[in-house]
């Protein structure tokens, strides 16, 4: 299973992509609204774990485009 992690606290990101690895998963972690928008659009993702508040961006309005494809997603 492939997952997205969009998380900003690098140190953070570290333990929660270290500990989702152990367990098997394969994890692409960015840490910014914009980078996890793009690999969205490079890749196909089982799940994505995200942050609501990013330097660049509300993860919720990412959230949202991703529950309603008709939304246009700018970030």
């Amino acid at each position: 299973m492939r997952l997205l992690l969009i998380e900003d606290h690098e140190r953070f990101a570290s333990f929660v992509k270290r500990g989702l690895v152990r367990e098997g998963f394969t994890v692409d972690a960015f840490g910014t609204l914009g980078e996890g928008v793009a690999a969205l659009d490079a890749v196909s993702y089982d799940t994505v774990v995200l942050d609501l508040g990013l330097p660049d961006g509300d993860g919720l309005t990412l959230l949202r485009g991703l529950r309603d494809p008709m939304t246009i997603l700018r970030c």
